[in-house]
């Protein structure tokens, strides 16, 4: 099983910024905001059995991306959600569309299946991950993501730790990465329609879908 053990720090009110959430709930220390460890476990049995449900992919290994720095993704590892193996994100390349949901965001409900048509309707031009992102219930988000239909590869993140490199101050949201491993754009809107989604990908992307 693989527990994750990661100092954090959340925000601790969820707000409404414009139509999308802002932050991720409270987590129950009664001090208010600040610092505390996060101790999730994103690989257990049950959870492996919602997966295999849902039918979500296996997530995969990248190789290693010749892009550093800024314009590349975070040097961050991250598990697979519902089991399976770790992913270095730092070793991805695209065109890739990340998607920053979580159980707890309203409008993340809403636009998963956006992506999923994305996943399904890319050809291959295309690839689509999702990371679960401040999410401390991984059974609540296995859940949703069999509701919604989504098969496309899953990683867990709830101690935040992309909060940071991907500057995120809401979700939903979505990182877009081109050939090279280049993080070209990131964008923190609802996707209202699968056409919406289409061209935000076809403009930050360079490709026809």
């Amino acid at each position: 099983m693989i527990r994750l053990r990661t100092a954090a720090v959340m925000t601790v009110v969820l707000l409404a910024l414009g139509s999308a959430c802002s932050a991720a709930p409270q987590a129950p220390s009664g001090k208010g905001p600040g610092p505390f460890t996060v101790d999730v476990d994103v690989d257990t049995p049950q959870l492996r059995a919602i997966k295999q449900k849902a039918g979500v992919e296996r997530c995969q290994k990248g190789e290693r991306s010749d892009v550093a720095g800024e314009e590349g993704l975070p040097d961050l590892v991250l598990a697979c959600l519902g089991g399976g193996p770790d992913v270095d994100l730092s070793s991805l390349s695209g065109p890739l569309v990340i998607n920053l949901w979580a159980s707890w965001c309203g409008p993340c409900r809403d636009e998963l299946p956006y992506f999923q048509q994305l996943n399904e309707r890319a050809n291959g031009k295309v690839k689509v991950l999702g990371v679960d992102y401040q999410d401390t219930q991984p059974e609540t988000a296995l859940e949703l993501v069999r509701e919604t239909g989504v098969t496309y590869p899953l990683l867990a993140d709830p101690a935040g730790e992309v909060r940071i490199p991907f500057e995120v101050r809401g979700l939903p949201g979505v990182v877009f990465v081109n050939r090279k491993g280049e993080v070209t754009h990131i964008e923190y809107v609802v996707a209202r329609s699968y056409g919406q989604l289409r061209d935000l990908v076809e403009k930050h992307l360079d490709v026809t879908l």
